[in-house]
């Protein structure tokens, strides 16, 4: 079978799981081979190969963390030039768009970005996407070289497939553009102890309905009784109550869990944007012709101050 590249997300060595998604959809279209970058680029290979990586190409060249974007483009483009695959999976986050996208200028091959699935065709690989603030569906392929496909988190099942996994030397040749950005500083983010917003499996959601900065414990208590990821919607951060980095939306975060619960949230059109391919939705809002009721698997018509508590309470006895 063909080879499949796929950039590896990780964190010193820890694979992040929407990295494991892309290798089960990279197993559709042929035989994946993992590139890891960066400090614990190694540690890697054990878990990519259980999960279908039948070759990692490491390097943990010092620029990868000093620099920005460009030198893991560089390593890419290496890997591209060894390899000669038949895709490039990338997962679909700010820094991954970007990748893939200098990627496909420098090999001249078309691009499809926040891909929602990927299956194999008669002339390449086929991606679906969700168009026009999700209110369609798409079906698409690359027409021009070799397709670069960013995928979003949560589109696909994490799927062991034991492979053999053997690590391999990838040699890097740095460009003179690889050094133009250093990194001058880091600050840790603050750990909530939640999942990732945009790689959660269940997000809980407040709005407009919060009605206050002081009432959004009852959403993260919510969130917490569901292992959940805690999001807002415009509404709730321009007003101060909870941080931009949460804001799910068009000018926010798009998220496609398992599971999505909007708690007083009318609906607009900027926030199903953001999370209108979510597998399942509930909505929470006392106003019976809220938008939101209108892509709604469930809804529940009634005040969240009564709904939410009564809810956690009720998932909290059935866990004890």
């Amino acid at each position: 079978m063909a080879e499949v590249l796929v950039l590896v997300d990780h964190v010193d060595g820890a694979v992040r799981k929407p990295t494991l998604e892309l290798l089960t959809l990279a197993r559709r279209i042929g035989d994946p081979v993992a590139v890891a970058l960066g400090a614990g680029a190694e540690a890697t290979a054990g878990v990519l190969g259980e999960y279908g990586a039948v070759k990692v190409l490491t390097s943990d060249a010092p620029e990868f963390a000093d620099y920005l974007v460009v030198p893991k483009v560089d390593a890419l483009q290496a890997a591209f030039e060894t390899v000669s695959p038949a895709a490039v999976l990338v997962v679909s986050s700010a820094e991954g768009k970007e990748i893939a996208a200098r990627l496909a200028l420098r090999i001249g091959s078309g691009i499809i970005t926040d891909a929602t699935d990927l299956e194999a065709g008669d002339e390449g690989p086929v991606a679906t996407q969700a168009v026009f603030a999700a209110s369609y569906t798409t079906k698409s392929r690359v027409s021009k070289g070799v397709p670069v496909i960013t995928v979003k988190p949560n589109s696909a099942p994490v799927e062991p497939a034991p492979a053999a996994g053997t690590a391999e030397a990838l040699t890097v040749s740095f460009g003179e553009s690889a050094t133009g950005t250093k990194v001058t500083s880091r600050t840790p983010r603050e750990s909530t102890g939640r999942p990732e917003l945009t790689e959660a499996a269940i997000v809980v959601s407040g709005g407009r309905g919060v009605n206050g900065a002081e009432n959004f414990p009852l959403i993260e208590a919510l969130a917490d009784s569901l292992g959940a990821a805690v999001g807002a919607s415009r509404a709730a951060v321009d007003a101060g109550w909870y941080p931009h980095t949460s804001q799910v939306g068009q000018t926010g975060k798009s998220v496609s869990p398992q599971l999505y619960i909007a708690s007083g949230i009318s609906g607009a059109i900027q926030h199903r944007a953001g999370m209108q391919t979510s597998k399942t939705i509930v909505a929470i809002n006392k106003d019976a012709e809220a938008p939101i009721f209108e892509l709604v698997d469930y809804g529940v018509i009634g005040d969240l101050f009564a709904v939410v508590p009564q809810l956690t309470d009720e998932i909290n006895t059935r866990k004890g």
